[in-house]
Parts: C-alpha cells; sequence; structure tokens
C-alpha cells in the first residue's frame, strides 16, 4: 500500500494545475487511512493475487476521493460536476469503456492525466484477476450507487431530501425497513466493491457468491459503514452546517437502535456469503456481543 501510495503521490505532484495539484496531494495526504483500510482486503485473497488487488483497491479509492474533493469545489452545476467526476469509479472497473470528460464541468481539466491512470492503473489490475467476470456486474452497479450518491450530496441543499429520498428508492433492500436515509447510506459505500475485487481473485468463485456479497454490502454492510462515518463526523457537519445523515435521527436512542438493527443485519447478511448452510440463530449473535436475535420470527 505504501509502495501504491508513493507512486501516485510522486504523480499528483506532476499535475500542471496548481490548484488541481494541491487538492490531489493533500487528498492522498489526508486520507491515508481510506487507502490502508481499502488494501486490507488482500489480506483475505491468495498470496499470488494481493499485489493485483492492493493495486486495483488504493487506484479506485483514490480516484474516490479526489473526485469527492474536487466535487466539493464551487461549479455552476454541482450535481453534474459531482457525477462527471465521480463517472471515473464506473470506469475503474469497465476495463473496456473509453473515458468519458471528467471535468466536463469543473473549472480546470489540466490534471495531467492523472485522473485517467488512476482509472487505468485500476482496471488493468481487476481485469487481470481470474474471476473478474464472475463479479464485474456487481462492481459495476455498486459504483453506480456510489456516484449518484455522491454526486446529489454535493448539490443544493434545499433539494437534498427529496433528492436522496428518490435515490433511496433505488437501494435494494430486499424486504428490509430501512428509512430513506439508511437506504441512501446502504448504496454510498464503496465496501462493496473492495470486497468484489477480493473475492475475483478466487479463481473458483460462483455467480452465487457474487450476489451473496452484493446483498451483503448494499445495503447493510454499506449503510452500517457509511451511518457510522457520519456519526464520526456528525460535530464537525453541526459546526459547519453540512448534512449529515445521522442528524436525521429524533434522539440518540434512536440512532442507536437503528443502527444496532442495521448491524444485526449486516452480521446475518455476512454470515451467509461464508456459508450458504448457515443460519443465524440467538445464540450465535448473542455470542456477538449484541442482545437481539438475528432471526425474526417466520424467517
Amino acid at each position: 500500500m505504501r509502495r501504491e501510495l508513493r507512486h501516485w503521490q510522486a504523480h499528483a505532484r506532476r499535475i500542471p494545475d496548481p490548484h488541481l495539484r494541491r487538492i490531489a496531494v493533500e487528498t492522498a495526504r489526508r486520507e491515508r487511512g481510506n487507502y490502508e483500510g481499502a488494501a486490507a482486503f488482500a489480506a483475505f485473497v491468495p498470496r499470488r493475487m494481493r499485489a493485483r488487488v492492493v493495486r486495483a483497491a488504493v487506484a479506485y479509492q483514490l480516484a474516490y476521493d479526489y473526485a469527492d474533493s474536487l466535487a466539493e469545489e464551487a461549479a455552476a452545476d454541482r450535481v453534474a460536476n459531482g457525477r462527471a467526476l465521480h463517472e471515473a469509479l464506473v470506469v475503474a472497473v469497465s476495463p473496456a469503456r473509453p473515458h468519458p470528460p471528467y471535468y466536463a464541468h469543473a473549472t480546470s481539466a489540466e490534471d495531467g492525466g492523472y485522473l485517467s491512470a488512476l482509472v487505468d492503473a485500476c482496471r488493468k489490475a481487476v481485469e487481470a484477476l481470474p474471476s473478474w467476470g464472475i463479479v464485474d456486474a456487481e462492481a459495476r452497479a455498486t459504483s453506480r450507487l456510489v456516484i449518484e450518491f455522491q454526486a446529489l450530496h454535493h448539490g443544493d441543499e434545499a433539494l437534498l431530501e427529496r433528492e436522496l429520498s428518490a435515490f433511496a428508492s433505488a437501494v435494494p433492500q430486499l424486504g428490509g425497513s430501512l428509512r430513506w436515509w439508511e437506504a441512501a447510506a446502504g448504496g454510498a459505500s464503496s465496501l462493496g466493491v473492495f470486497a468484489l475485487v477480493a473475492a475475483a481473485a478466487r479463481p473458483r468463485l460462483t455467480r452465487r457468491d457474487a450476489e451473496s456479497i452484493q446483498r451483503a454490502y448494499v445495503p447493510w454492510i454499506g449503510a452500517l459503514h457509511v451511518l457510522l462515518d457520519s456519526l464520526v463526523d456528525a460535530h464537525h457537519d453541526a459546526g459547519s452546517g453540512q448534512h449529515s445523515l445521522v442528524g436525521r435521527y429524533a434522539s440518540r436512542a434512536e440512532l442507536a437502535a437503528s443502527i444496532e438493527t442495521i448491524a444485526l443485519e449486516a452480521l446475518r447478511a455476512s454470515m451467509r456469503c461464508s456459508s450458504s448452510r448457515w443460519r443465524a440463530s440467538t445464540s450465535q449473535c448473542r455470542r456477538q456481543g449484541f442482545r437481539t436475535p438475528c432471526s425474526r420470527p417466520g424467517d
């Protein structure tokens, strides 16, 4: 991970436009923990595949964070700008797709090929994974949800609730009962992409495996990830006037109960990924430290 990050930091320092250069360099430095977390998925893959998984994960997350930082900049149409910039994420998991104009709505585009190079590094690495053809559709679908959430999240505050509510209806819940901001959080996480990339390093992966991973991360693990991230940032968001997903809850008790419920669903979904024969039970959940049974009446 450190080797990959040094490579991209050197590339960022060569960006011709000083404003874009500053954003790329500072983002890569500030978000280092994101790259460590993304690269950690390589711990679960065959040793000979780890370098490819690390390369793909770090490049994808760098593109995500860079696009996110640029999407916060002033633009005539911030939603269109955010959508165009984040389009890099779906191209990064689409080896045959040409580069669209990422900076079509931005004030500057002179990045010296930095964003395109991140995208190319990611898709070259994933294309070399033995089971990429099994997971590629799910990786694109997850990336598409991330793109739309990021675009709307940086849009007009007055329209945010209406637009994110509409977005949430497109996030598959499979019988769940998430509130709109929880469902929106379930489509906002990039963790599912990293899990799919890591899974693609296994030569005998099946379509059922890919679908199980997708169902676990979208929405349950993704919602847990993004809501906890929002919780960590709640004080900063309140001080800066930024939209906060956890600010939608009526009380801290309601927030805690909702996060516990989502965590339980995430646990059940992740256990299904590891064994199709596994069925969650009250005792298994309690051994994990949860008070509430995993299974509901009628399951």
